[in-house]
């Protein structure tokens, strides 16, 4: 049921607890009681609502940052993760493979804002060695969900 559950819910997080224990096959519950599991164990670390920013009047600018950086000796590279996601701007901090280290995703209102951010804070950390910054231009697809769906028409044509 777990595996069920999670792979459910993680395509959406707002399911109701009964439709939930009907397509699982159980009692709601149970469903309630697994899902404070799941909780306490730190499996579910949260509950996140997807926006299309395009479609409001907010302006939003996303940056994926490439860090390179030095690890620290006996910490690696989580004290400088650590740094770099208390700020507020950085929605994401990942360790990647590749040529960079961390990949960070962050949030600004504009692309001077973000660069800022950039050059005043992350470049300037003991540890950075460098940076490359990438704007998102445009979302087509992100957490499973597709942006801007073409809805096709299914209706027949029918002609005289």
């Amino acid at each position: 049921m777990r595996e069920e559950l999670l792979a459910i819910i993680e395509k959406n997080s707002r399911i109701d607890l009964k439709e939930l224990a009907v397509i699982l096959g159980v009692e709601e519950i149970d469903v309630v009681n697994e899902l404070a599991a799941l909780e306490a164990e730190g499996i579910v670390c949260g509950y996140h609502t997807m926006i299309n920013w395009e479609k409001t009047s907010i302006d939003k600018v996303t940056a994926l940052i490439e860090v390179r950086v030095t690890p620290q000796r006996g910490q690696g590279f989580d004290t400088i993760a650590e740094r770099i996601y208390k700020y507020p701007e950085v929605r994401s901090v990942y360790l990647i493979s590749g040529g960079y280290d961390l990949m960070v995703i962050l949030e600004g209102k504009t692309l001077r804002e973000v660069s800022n951010f950039v050059s005043d804070k992350l470049s300037t950390l003991d540890s950075v060695l460098s940076t490359a910054t990438h704007f998102i231009l445009k979302k087509y697809k992100d957490h499973g969900t597709i942006f801007n769906q073409k809805i096709e028409d299914e209706r027949e044509m029918i002609t005289p």
